[in-house]
C-alpha cells in the first residue's frame, strides 16, 4: 500500500510538471508570428508546409517539438486509466487535452492559432511513449499492486462468461441419462414391492386346517359307537331268547 501510494504520488507530480511546462511552451504569447499564423482545420496541410517551406532542422524541431509534447502523456497516464482497453483510452485523453490547448491558443494567446496537425502529432507522441516504455512500467506496477494484494485505482472486476446452450449432442446424452435414471428407480421399486409382498406372505398365519378333521373325527366316532351299541344290544336280546326258550322245556 505504501508503495502504490509514492508510485502513484511521483507519477502525480511529473503530470503537474508537465503540465506547467506544456503551458508554458503552448500558451506564451508570440506577437512577431501573429501575422505569419494562422488556423488550420484540415490535416495534414501544416505537415505538407514543414517539408516544402522549412529546412530539415526547422521542420525536424517543429514535428518533433509536438512529438515529444505528447510523450510524457503517453507514460503517466496508463497509471490512472483502467487496465481495459487502456491504449485506446491514453489516446483519446491525449488528443482531448491537447485539442483544447489548442482551442486555447487560438483563441486566447495573441500570435497563435489552432493546428489539427499539432494535435495529431501530440497523440502520436503519446502512443510512441507508451509503446516504448508506458506499457511496460505500468504492467509491472499493476503486476506488482496485484501479488501485494493492493489492487490499483483502476482494477476492474473480470466480467462473468456468458453461459453457453448445451449442443444437440449434449442434450441426447443428457435425455439418455435421464431415460436410464428413470428406469433404475421403476426397477428399484418393482423390486420394492415384490419384496414387500413376499415379506406379508411370510407373516400371514397359517390357517387351521384341523378343526374340520377333528369334528369328522368325533363324528365317526359317535356313528362308530351307536353302530356297535346296536350291534351289543342285538347280541343280548339273542342270548336272552335263547335263555327263555331253554327255560321252557
Amino acid at each position: 500500500m505504501l508503495v502504490r501510494g509514492a508510485v502513484l504520488t511521483v507519477v502525480l507530480l511529473g503530470l503537474v510538471a508537465f503540465s506547467v511546462l506544456l503551458a508554458k511552451v503552448t500558451l506564451t504569447p508570440s506577437p512577431a508570428s501573429e501575422d505569419l499564423v494562422t488556423a488550420n482545420l484540415r490535416p495534414g496541410r501544416s505537415l505538407r508546409q514543414y517539408a516544402e517551406d522549412y529546412t530539415f532542422l526547422a521542420a525536424c524541431k517543429q514535428a518533433g517539438g509536438n512529438l515529444l509534447l505528447g510523450v510524457p502523456f503517453g507514460l503517466l497516464l496508463p497509471f490512472f486509466v483502467p487496465r481495459r482497453l487502456r491504449m485506446i483510452r491514453t489516446t483519446l485523453l491525449t488528443a482531448v487535452a491537447m485539442a483544447v490547448v489548442e482551442l486555447i491558443q487560438g483563441a486566447l494567446v495573441e500570435g497563435r492559432a489552432f493546428d489539427v496537425d499539432d494535435v495529431i502529432l501530440n497523440t502520436a507522441g503519446a502512443l510512441l511513449g507508451y509503446f516504448v516504455l508506458g506499457r511496460r512500467i505500468s504492467h509491472r506496477y499493476y503486476t506488482y499492486t496485484d501479488a501485494s494484494g493492493s489492487p490499483g485505482p483502476s482494477a476492474e472486476k473480470p466480467e462473468a462468461e456468458p453461459k453457453r446452450a448445451p449442443g444437440p449432442a449434449a442434450r441426447t446424452k443428457a435425455a439418455a441419462t435421464k431415460a436410464a435414471a428413470t428406469k433404475a428407480a421403476a426397477t428399484k421399486a418393482a423390486g420394492t414391492k415384490a419384496a414387500r409382498t413376499k415379506a406379508g406372505q411370510r407373516d400371514r398365519p397359517k390357517p387351521a386346517a384341523s378343526a374340520p378333521t377333528k369334528k369328522r373325527g368325533a363324528r365317526t366316532g359317535r356313528t362308530d359307537g351307536a353302530a356297535s351299541g346296536g350291534r351289543r344290544a342285538t347280541g343280548s336280546g339273542a342270548v336272552r331268547s335263547l335263555l327263555d326258550r331253554l327255560r321252557g322245556r
